[in-house]
């Protein structure tokens, strides 16, 4: 049996908060790590992390404040389900384009990753570029057609098809950009010596991340398709597990290898 929207809701803000704590916590490791590095670490990680910290925050924010208007402000008079069922409210479509922000942010990233580790090879760069702006043109027009919506619609009468695609590109994306790091990581280390031994904890935290993150999606996808009120604690804890994938990579890379991101 499916729990109610308010439920789901609660439920989200616990969850969300709880994954808040620990991206906070690495977030800080992370900014020590990386304030000892040089170059491109330092000028663009540092950044990196710092908005998705900041995206995660206002998301974090405006759940709290929709939870206080939920229960309290609205309790007596239209109801906590029909507060969270208005999907064109200021405040719903805030944090929706700060979930569609926060991953395209963090896949940036891993496309440049990518094409970096695979000699910058405009194969790798160009395709890659048009898939992620693809994902984000789809994002930003659900939340413009959320925008529209009228009293008594859902997500499911709303550009069903659109919100499919962007979680199905989310999670190819992660998927192809972490195959092809590994594979490249692993083709030149080969044929050194102690070559493949010494970057297996890197392999490892690549495919775990990848992999990590790729549930994530499939299970917001699935809980979405199913038509389960489980699609909004699996949407609300995305940003802070973004981060914290975010700075796991850095770290485990780090302290297994002490060398660059």
């Amino acid at each position: 049996m499916d729990i109610t929207l308010p439920k789901a809701s609660l439920l989200a803000l616990f969850l969300e908060t709880l994954f808040y704590g620990v991206f906070f916590t690495l977030y800080w490791l992370t900014l020590v790590v990386l304030l000892k590095k040089c170059g491109i670490q330092r000028n663009l990680l540092i950044p990196v992390a710092t908005l998705l910290l900041c995206i995660a925050t206002t998301h974090l924010i405006i759940d709290l404040i929709r939870a206080l208007e939920a229960f309290v402000s609205s309790a007596h008079t239209i109801g906590a389900d029909a507060y969270y069922s208005n999907l064109a409210s200021p405040l719903e479509l805030a944090k929706t384009a700060l979930y569609v922000t926060q991953p395209f942010i963090a896949d940036a990233v891993l496309v440049w990753r990518c094409y970096v580790s695979n000699n910058r090879s405009l194969l790798v760069g160009i395709p890659g570029c048009i898939v992620l702006l693809t994902n984000a043109a789809t994002g930003y027009y659900v939340v413009w057609s959320l925008s529209e919506a009228g009293i008594g619609s859902t997500v499911y009468t709303i550009a069903p098809g659109l919100i499919t695609t962007f979680y199905t590109l989310t999670m190819l994306i992660n998927v192809i950009c972490t195959t092809l790091i590994s594979w490249r990581i692993y083709r030149s280390r080969r044929s050194i010596s102690d070559g493949p031994a010494a970057l297996l904890p890197v392999l490892i935290v690549m495919v775990e991340s990848g992999a990590l993150y790729a549930i994530s999606v499939l299970a917001l996808l699935l809980a979405f398709l199913t038509g389960s009120n489980g699609q909004y604690p699996a949407m609300d804890i995305a940003p802070p597990i973004v981060g914290i994938i975010f700075c796991l990579v850095i770290l485990q890379v780090h302290f297994h290898v002490g060398n660059n991101p």
